[in-house]
């Protein structure tokens, strides 16, 4: 007798989905409430910019007899020894965290001996601003294109940059600008291997507690166009696209972004900022490590432009485009715009007690 065949059990309806908390429709759900005024605005907003945040950009020249602006940079100066001082409690009473400072050598050669000098402009800088401010942090950008006669940021052989003959040379001038008395060396050459040479030269040294803040994604950028005008650094010849990385690429940024941090890297950087938002985030997202954002001369120069013609509201434009940045991920913002944007705080506060961006519609 053949078995009948088996009749499943009918299956009860599946519930419906549930609906995800927070999630509704209009007229229940109206995201304006959360708009009506400043206060409640100001309750649930979840990016805002603070002194803290930032770190501004130094120019110091060796050798000058007096401040020289730059041209292409309103705002922005090269400064000399004697003003340095000033200069620095300036953006100390601020708020301001930190400084990064760029030299102007007053002699320049081949291999670029001036940056690991132990009478280096950017050692008698630092110096300078410990004795005036010891409490202000100051990188010490590392690289060799504004001490080199050609403009390039490493040893040239046969018209190329020499990747592993430039490393020893890295790696002692971060042992020079560490004793000079930097808090944080800030390799910007884009050389491979350059962090762990740093590191082990650092810890051979005895200055193991010496962070590096690696520009690990450093574009080849139009961007860094007033920049070399600022620290008289553009190349003789060529450009830098064989070492510095191709602005089409996004994954290779986290791959340099691993390889700096298994070196021994403390901190990492993407430049520029604005137009690289989505490696900021990208990076943010695979990373634990402070992250860093370079809101570069370009854009800089791009906002002081519109702005002297009338184009825009500079004061608005300059704090939506700096939460973007940090909205996009970076815990620290380096840019020119850092003492204009820290008045604005300091000013607010004084007033109103509540902070930049309030009514400002942004």
């Amino acid at each position: 007798m053949t078995a009948s065949p088996s009749i499943a059990a009918p299956r009860s309806a599946a519930p419906p989905p549930a609906t995800p908390v927070g999630v509704g429709r209009f007229p229940t759900v109206r995201p304006r409430r959360l708009r009506s005024s400043e206060p409640m605005r100001q309750l649930v907003r979840e990016t805002t910019l603070d002194a803290g945040d930032f770190i501004y950009p130094l120019f110091v020249a060796e050798g000058a007899a007096t401040d020289r602006p730059v041209g292409a940079m309103p705002g922005v100066t090269q400064w000399t020894l004697r003003s340095l001082p000033a200069e620095v409690e300036s953006i100390a009473a601020l708020g301001i965290p930190g400084v990064i400072l760029f030299g102007l050598p007053a002699e320049k050669d081949a291999v670029g001996s001036g940056a690991w000098a132990s009478e280096g402009i950017i050692q008698q800088a630092t110096r300078a601003i410990k004795r005036a401010v010891p409490e202000l942090l100051v990188i010490a950008d590392l690289c060799l294109c504004e001490y080199t006669s050609h403009g390039h940021c490493g040893v040239l052989r046969d018209g190329q940059v020499a990747n592993d003959e430039t490393l020893p040379l890295l790696a002692q001038t971060a042992v020079s600008q560490a004793e000079a008395g930097a808090d944080i060396i800030a390799p910007s050459d884009m050389m491979d291997g350059r962090v762990g040479a740093i590191r082990g030269a650092l810890d051979a040294a005895g200055l193991s507690a010496v962070p590096i803040l690696s520009y690990a994604a450093k574009y080849a950028s139009a961007f860094y166009g007033p920049f070399r005008e600022a620290a008289q650094s553009a190349p003789q010849f060529g450009d830098r696209r064989s070492y510095q990385m191709d602005p089409g690429n996004a994954r290779e940024a986290l791959r340099e972004v691993e390889q700096d941090l298994a070196e021994g890297a403390d901190m990492i950087m993407v430049k520029p900022a604005l137009a690289y938002l989505d490696i900021i985030a990208r990076v943010r997202a695979a990373t634990t490590v402070p992250l860093a954002a370079y809101n570069v001369s370009g854009e800089y120069a791009m906002v002081k432009a519109a702005a002297a013609n009338g184009w825009i509201d500079e004061r608005r434009l300059t704090l939506e485009l700096l939460t973007g940045i940090k909205r996009a991920g970076a815990d620290v913002i380096i840019s020119y715009h850092a003492k204009d944007v820290c008045g604005w705080l300091c000013a607010r506060v004084e007033r109103h007690n509540d902070p930049v961006g309030a009514s400002d519609g942004w």
